[in-house]
């Protein structure tokens, strides 16, 4: 065969590959269909399991046969989304109704995670069951090649629920996410119900019914006059708190104890939250919270904040809700497959949809119903009136050679090869016209149904069928009586599963909190060689003077309202609020100082520290290791951001050696690798911006660099050890900038 060639632009390839593989991820892999409520993993793990026969009233399955068995027929993407979806669906602090009744240990709200799944065992709820997955064998939904086209599997299941509003949905896809809050079953069922009564209800009506979203770990919704916006457009923000109780104890004790957390808490963030009401002590912004436990346990969340006596619980408990996570967003999405393609549906457009599914399986279940009892008529019928003429079709039936021949007599009326015993018979043989599926059943039919009760029982059936076919009829052709019946259905879902609300829905304004003015001080800041920073009162560094200056590297008097300034040989300046450093003892071992900024001791190295007022009104020395020279005015560095360039270097080799304050310098002494030393005065020393890289301090001879500053202050005796020999670094002839210098 000649080999073809196609020739064809590169980015189109790229792009349609690109487009295919995001519909794939969107469409079978990220979003729920908005029929079901299900992702595919979802649908396929439900399917599997009733195949499986693991129902509610059975025993529990191992989940990794579960999970292995849905990877080998359905979801070939790898076990472990499997489990992670298999688990979800199990626990009810992330679903508002569980469909998978789990097993063993399937997570907690604290964010501890699900046992392996060779140890955890589930199987279906009863819901799952009855609501989910009911009428499956009656055709009414499409059913699909798999993966490698050796098994079907439901493009859809007959979910009777809205699944989407009641369990809610998250995921993320390629270029768009979806992110639906769960909702109460009782009322999302009520609004469909007002639905399918009245097709042009608005969004304003449907909300009569649905109050708002309903999460299954409670919690207050507290922008009520923003739900109308976001189930209009089916985007928005939600603002949910922790619920809060005051209780008091013996000798006026006051606890402010969390019974509810919001939705977003779930997880980690509870252990964050703890984390950040200590720091909110530590930093002396909640000073009246004395005690903080978790005393949560399977009856719920208790989490207990112990406050001074006296303590403003209501200011405590709106300082909370500002400064921590107990008042969180809720970024609602609601993007949902609809009619094969993602989009965003308000309120109405889901119920819409969901009502046209169930019309749409309705339509399919009685269609297949009125199918079988016509077919049951049919025989019925046949078996009637084959009673009334039984002795002929015996007399055929004996005088016949082979089956086919007595099915022709009975449905043709064909005699020829029978023998009669009667010309009577034949005649009357002749008028027979049963049709093949009654003839079947003459054929099949025992003896004993020749009893006079046996077919008055026949007759009653018939009765009975023909009620049920004219009722299937009335279904299938007046809208009015497929409404009742699909009303009447949701009712009894409703009447048999739904449980009141748990997330409390109103309004309140956000929370501001009137901080107290921090009532300034003089502390005393330390960092030891390692790094670790903290601030003491200045009577504590007094009393532990001579161990404070052994142990630590830099130690700065400053306001407590003042600012840390470290200066790194990067050319970085970071910036701190001395209130975020942690106060305390003298024997406290501090924080490290790359948890309080984006100082990284991997990368970077201290060359100067100080406090922000004290270069304020000062000149910054600034000596590379390149030789170039600057002053720069200390009140360039008085910037808000906690990052900055603190000055440009020479090259990408180069970096800081030396910073020191203009104010405390008359002459620098520079010191080469080849042993030159130049001295030269301060006035030498131009003054730039931040931005500038200076000027060069040195010539340098060939290959030779810089080694070494030194910063000597007015009358100061400088004398340092060079070649075993001791070196008056004060008493060198001044020199030029920019000069070789004497070399020793």
């Amino acid at each position: 065969m000649e080999e073809k060639i196609i020739r064809m632009e590169y980015s189109e390839i790229m792009q349609k590959s690109y487009i295919d593989y995001a519909m794939s991820v969107i469409v079978a892999r990220a979003l729920p269909d908005v029929r079901d409520g299900l992702k595919p993993v979802q649908r396929r793990t439900l399917y599997d399991m009733m195949e499986l026969g693991i129902y509610h009233d059975r025993p529990f399955r191992k989940c990794a046969r579960i999970v292995g068995d849905t990877m080998g027929k359905y979801h070939p993407h790898g076990d472990s989304s499997i489990y992670d979806a298999l688990v979800v669906m199990s626990q009810d602090f992330k679903k508002g109704q569980p469909l998978v009744d789990g097993h063993g240990n399937f997570g907690s709200i604290e964010g501890d995670g699900a046992a392996a799944m060779r140890y955890t065992e589930a199987r279906l709820h009863k819901i799952t069951q009855e609501v989910y997955l009911k009428d499956m064998d009656k055709g009414i939904v499409r059913f699909l090649p798999n993966f490698d086209e050796t098994e079907k599997e439901p493009e859809v299941l007959p979910v009777r629920i809205p699944n989407l509003l009641v369990n809610g949905a998250d995921g993320i896809a390629v270029g768009m996410a979806t992110n639906i809050p769960p909702h109460n079953l009782g009322e999302v069922i009520d609004a469909e119900l007002a639905f399918i009564r009245d097709e042009d209800i608005t969004t304003e009506g449907l909300m009569k019914y649905i109050q708002g979203p309903d999460f299954p770990t409670g919690g207050i919704v507290v922008n009520e006059k923003d739900l109308p916006a976001i189930y209009e457009s089916g985007a928005g923000k939600l603002r949910i708190r922790g619920k809060v109780e005051l209780e008091k104890g013996k000798n006026g004790k006051q606890f402010l104890v969390v019974t509810e957390i919001p939705y977003t808490m779930i997880g980690a963030n509870i252990g964050k939250f703890l984390c950040d009401v200590a720091d909110l002590v530590e930093k002396r912004q909640a000073p009246e919270i004395i005690d903080i436990s978790n005393q949560s346990s399977k009856e719920g969340i208790r989490i207990v904040l112990e406050l001074r006596k006296g303590a403003d619980a209501e200011k405590m408990k709106n300082l909370l809700y500002k400064k921590t996570r107990l008042e969180d967003t809720f970024g609602v999405n609601m993007l949902a497959v609809a009619d094969g393609r993602p989009e965003t549906l308000g309120l109405r457009k889901v119920i819409e949809h969901h009502v046209e599914f169930l019309f749409d399986i309705t339509t399919k279940k009685y269609s297949a119903l009125l199918e079988k009892e016509l077919e049951k008529k049919e025989v019925q019928e046949g078996l009637i009136k084959a009673c009334d003429v039984i002795d002929l079709i015996i007399e055929i039936i004996r005088g016949s050679k082979s089956r086919s021949q007595v099915k022709d007599c009975l449905t043709m009326g064909i005699t020829e090869g029978i023998n009669f015993k009667k010309k009577v018979s034949e005649k009357a043989a002749r008028n027979l016209c049963f049709t093949q599926r009654q003839a079947d059943a003459i054929l099949e039919m025992r003896l004993y149904k020749l009893i006079g009760l046996e077919i008055e029982a026949l007759l009653k059936d018939n009765e009975e069928t023909l009620k049920k076919i004219a009722s299937y009829e009335d279904i299938l052709n007046n809208y009015d009586s497929m409404a009742e019946v699909i009303s009447a259905d949701l009712l009894a879902v409703k009447k048999e599963y739904a449980r009141p609300r748990r997330t409390q829905i109103t309004h309140a304004d956000v929370v501001v909190i009137e901080e107290a003015p921090i009532q300034e001080s003089e502390v005393v800041i330390l960092m030891d060689r390692f790094g670790y920073v903290r601030s003491v009162d200045p009577v504590v560094y007094e009393r532990n003077k001579e161990a404070a200056d052994s142990e630590n590297r830099h130690i700065i008097r400053c306001m407590n309202t003042d600012k840390l300034c470290i200066f790194t040989d990067a050319g970085k300046m970071h910036s701190i609020k001395v209130l975020d450093l942690p106060y305390g003892k003298f024997r406290d071992k501090g924080t490290p100082i790359d948890n309080l900024c984006n100082y990284s001791s991997s990368t970077e190295q201290i060359v100067f520290v100080s406090a922000l007022q004290q270069i304020k009104g000062d000149k910054l020395i600034f000596v590379s290791a390149s030789g170039m020279v600057k002053l720069v005015d200390g009140s360039e560095f008085d910037v808000a951001k906690r990052l900055i360039q603190a000055t440009k270097l020479a090259d990408e080799q180069d970096k800081l050696i030396s910073i020191g304050l203009g104010s405390t310098c008359e002459t620098l002494v520079f010191q080469s690798q080849k042993g030159y030393f130049l001295r030269i005065p301060i006035s030498e020393i131009p003054e730039k911006k931040k931005a500038a890289v200076g000027v060069r301090a040195m010539n340098f001879t060939k290959e030779d660099t810089l080694e070494m500053v030194y910063l000597l202050s007015n009358g100061q005796d400088c004398t340092i050890e060079y070649k075993d020999k001791p070196l008056c670094l004060n008493r060198m002839k001044i020199g030029k900038r920019d000069g070789r210098g004497v070399k020793h």
